[in-house]
């Protein structure tokens, strides 16, 4: 009888990332290792949103939703935690993992820091395209430093970004102008 089909996502993703030159087992850059660590916990996105803030009309529009999505994907995503118990890749003698500064124990599904970087920036971008625009490489880094660091497994990053995105959506269009 071939095994659960969550066991076998597992085995094709550890097959995958074993095998892709983009995610090496060494030590990652400062870069990636520091965008993993600041954006937990969603404060670097609520200090973009006090930035945007200061400035009248769509970009303080923008900074109400992207803080509203922060705080909305951050308590979906640990919820979504504890109803799918999910292991962290098995990483903790790697380079990668060891260069994490906190060291994560939660379920790994899904990937609260993509989560929350996606719907900020969701938000943000569906209100002013300009400052949504800007942030964008940010949430791509933070989902491959995820991945990278051997945090998460690709698809708890993939399904952090989906919620993200649906929440983004959600605040833009449930908050008015």
């Amino acid at each position: 009888m071939p095994p659960p089909f969550a066991e076998q996502v597992t085995n094709r993703e550890s097959a995958a990332v074993e095998h892709s030159s983009l995610l090496s087992p060494d030590r990652p850059s400062w870069v990636v290792t520091t965008l993993s660590a600041v954006t937990g916990g969603g404060a670097l996105w609520l200090a973009i949103a006090a930035v945007m803030a200061r400035r009248p009309g769509p970009p303080r529009l923008a900074a109400r939703d992207g803080a509203v999505a922060v705080v909305l994907a951050t308590a979906t995503a640990h919820v979504i935690g504890r109803l799918v118990r999910r292991r962290r890749p098995p990483a903790a003698e790697l380079p990668a993992y060891q260069a994490l500064v906190h060291k994560p124990t939660s379920s790994s599904f899904p990937s609260a820091h993509t989560a929350v970087a996606a719907a900020f920036t969701t938000a943000v971008i569906a209100r002013h395209r300009r400052w949504g625009t800007a942030m964008t490489p940010l949430a791509l880094g933070v989902a491959y430093s995820r991945i990278r660091t051997r945090a998460h497994w690709p698809t708890d990053v993939t399904a952090g970004a989906v919620c993200g995105v649906l929440i983004g959506v959600a605040i833009h269009k449930s908050l008015r102008p």
